[in-house]
């Protein structure tokens, strides 16, 4: 008979030092899980001081997604270990900026950082995810084209459709594949990223967030949800 702690799942989720991608790790800790969390240095971290609290099931990793060899690097650290579900969860945001005004330079980082890195952790790291287990990616609702009527963060939206428009072509690339697949928009939080005038609490949205990943759980293919599990437009 399995032991108890051998029956737990296990989550890996990418960019938990703070803000969402903490609050996800530590709404996976309370309902049971393994929780594998990253941040991007040596720096300790809001996740190192949960890690004391909790003192079990907590494991930090470090990873600069947008250094390819550290992505490697975590892979190989990581081998033979088995992941219920993969979140991509890092990522940057920029000034709100018309698209004439924005210099190369951020444009890039924006893009690289937002949708080029998370698709390379998912290539590299989707073997390691249960044939029937759940790979998912923190998107935004801002990343629909469809609902797009006032512009305005003109870069940040572009990464966030550059990126569905990329996990659209990973799921076709693996129609045949059993795992679901999420693009997630988690509404509009009062985190650093999301600055105080943000509508929605970590409390009232990560629950629900963390409910919504659960319940797709065993459906095969990609979806593109916000935080109450309602279709996005693409």
């Amino acid at each position: 008979m399995a032991t108890a702690s051998k029956a737990r799942k296990t989550l890996l989720i990418i960019g938990a030092s703070r803000g969402l991608g903490l609050a996800i790790a530590e709404q996976y800790l309370e309902r049971g899980w393994n929780v594998i969390g990253t941040v991007r240095d040596d720096s300790l971290t809001k996740l190192h001081d949960l890690r004391e609290r909790r003192k079990v099931r907590l494991e930090i990793e470090t990873v600069d997604i947008n250094v390819p060899e550290q992505v490697r690097a975590l892979r190989s650290r990581l081998e033979g270990r088995t992941l219920d579900v993969l979140l991509v969860n890092a990522g940057v945001t920029n000034d709100d900026q018309p698209i004439a005004e924005v210099a190369t330079e951020e444009f890039v980082r924006v893009m690289v950082t937002n949708a080029l890195s998370p698709m390379r952790v998912v290539e590299t790291f989707q073997n390691l995810v249960q044939p029937n287990g759940t790979i998912a990616i923190t998107s935004s609702g801002q990343g629909s084209v469809a609902n797009n009527e006032r512009g305005r963060n003109e870069v940040y939206r572009a990464s966030k459709a550059a990126l569905n428009t990329l996990m659209r072509s990973f799921a076709a690339r693996h129609s045949a594949d059993g795992r679901t697949l999420l693009l997630l928009a988690p509404g509009w939080i009062r985190t650093d990223l999301g600055g105080p005038q943000a509508p929605l609490t970590i409390e009232e949205a990560i629950p629900s967030l963390v409910n919504t990943i659960e319940a797709q759980a065993g459906k095969r293919g990609l979806q593109y949800l916000d935080y109450r599990g309602r279709t996005v437009p693409w």
